[in-house]
């Protein structure tokens, strides 16, 4: 799983806080420090927010705990 972040986003600490409290490990890959993922991310999803969380091919846009649970079953 990995959650796609910026420094200022204030969902993406509440993904990444939902996903610790959940036992969920992930990779955080800052999109502010990596301008090549930040071009990936775009060119993969069509989107440019953030938190976008990937887990097992699928994407989740924002903050969206039930999807989240859905996916990771």
């Amino acid at each position: 799983m990995k959650v796609y972040t910026t420094n200022t986003c204030t969902y993406c600490v509440v993904m990444k806080n939902f996903l610790k409290d959940k036992g969920l490990p992930f990779e955080e890959i800052n999109v502010q420090h990596d301008p090549i993922a930040a071009d990936r991310l775009v060119k993969t999803t069509g989107e440019m927010g953030v938190p976008q969380t990937e887990i097992n091919g699928q994407w989740v846009l924002g903050f969206d705990p039930e999807k989240v649970m859905q996916l990771v079953k």
